[in-house]
């Protein structure tokens, strides 16, 4: 068999007792295209129902059929054996959950892939990988941080419940190390400052996957350029102003850069009132829209999603809430790490998001005027094992 340009599949005919096929590397190039030998039918190879691989450089192979018990066996060489081979890896914090293994990273590191394993054992791996929630805006009023960006696999036998926004299509691992890039929460937005808007929560990656950072929410009573909340995995919610119609801060776009299934959504408007109170907008979540501020209240941040990709449900990835000028309600952080805004009366700060959910912080209130800082991200891996 010439497997010079291309992988090949080779066919057996139907068994009969005593039938005898060979199989020869030609060109010497089976451990660059490997050679695939498939049964006819349900029948069976080594007494197993799943594709012989041969990928050994001058591999030989005669195969001999049996009988129905064990369908086509090698008699001319000890190392062709038919059996199951599973993903092995090293990296992060390793649990197991029945016939999967899951590797949680809460920081940078590596996941080291000794074996990629073979389709009939496993060689994909599910994933969730979340970046860093933006900061919250700061200066009376600020909009709430967006969250991270939040991207989902599921392709492996779905013993979980996965999130809505999960993809089908599990990543395939080759056996090589493969970096992880947990990203960092934004910066909280800062008082009396040029730009009042949080800082953007950083990218986090595994493999060819990213996931963008939150967009930072907005500043507060400003009539500047930075009243609007940034772009990012989930958008800035908008900060409010006291400038009156057509001065409020439109909130961020969400799903920035965009992706399938989305990976975040947008935030919400800040509220423009000549008077006081006068609310911002919520960061977005990656479940929801972040709510528009008005003058009843700050906006709520987005919900983020749950995934029981640990085994258990999680919730991840909600948007900072919308800081409020005035005696107002503040609005509350979307479930999945998200922090509440700030309040004017009674005072209270801005809540920074939870660490490792993705989570946005809070926009800032009348006083103290800081937004507060997004949650750091998380990256997630899971594949069988046995």
């Amino acid at each position: 068999v010439d497997t010079s340009s291309n992988a090949v599949t080779a066919n057996l005919p139907a068994g009969s007792v005593g039938a005898i096929v060979s199989f020869k590397d030609y060109a010497q190039n089976f451990d660059t295209n490997a050679l695939t030998i498939a049964a006819n039918g349900s029948e069976k190879i080594e007494g197993q129902t799943f594709d012989l691989i041969i990928n050994t450089e001058g591999a030989a192979v005669t195969l001999v059929y049996g009988d129905a018990t064990k369908g086509w066996q090698a008699v001319n060489s000890n190392e062709i054996t038919n059996s199951e081979k599973f993903v092995t890896a090293t990296g992060g914090t390793v649990t197991c959950s029945g016939n999967f293994k899951i590797h949680t990273f809460t920081g940078p590191g590596t996941f080291c892939v000794s074996c990629a394993g073979n389709p009939a054992g496993s060689t994909t791996v599910d994933y969730v990988v979340v970046a860093g929630g933006a900061g919250g805006g700061g200066n009376e009023g600020g909009g709430g941080g967006g969250a991270g960006g939040f991207r989902e696999a599921i392709g492996n036998a779905p013993d979980y419940t996965a999130s809505p926004l999960a993809s089908s299509t599990a990543l395939p691992v080759t056996a090589t190390a493969f970096p992880i890039t947990v990203g960092a929460g934004g910066s909280a937005g800062p008082r009396n400052s040029g730009d009042h808007r949080g800082g953007c929560g950083t990218n986090s990656v595994f493999s060819t996957i990213t996931s963008a950072g939150g967009g930072g929410g907005g500043g507060g009573s400003d009539t500047s350029s930075h009243r609007p909340g940034n772009n990012g995995g989930s958008g800035g919610g908008g900060g409010e102003t006291r400038g009156g119609p057509g001065q409020q801060g439109t909130g961020g776009t969400g799903n920035t850069p965009p992706v399938s299934p989305a990976q975040g959504r947008n935030g919400g408007d800040g509220n423009a009132n000549t008077g006081n109170p006068a609310g911002a907008g919520g960061g977005g979540g990656a479940g929801c829209n972040g709510a528009g501020g008005n003058p009843s209240g700050g906006g709520a941040g987005g919900p983020g999603v749950t995934s029981s990709i640990t085994a258990s449900p999680v919730t991840r990835a909600g948007g900072g809430g919308g800081g409020v000028y005035g005696p107002a309600p503040l609005g509350g952080g979307g479930p999945g790490g998200g922090g509440d805004g700030g309040r004017g009366t009674p005072c209270s700060g801005a809540v920074a998001g939870t660490a490792n959910t993705g989570g946005g912080g809070g926009g800032a209130g009348q006083a103290p005027k800081c937004g507060a800082a997004g949650g750091s991200g998380i990256v997630i891996i899971r594949y069988k094992f046995q």
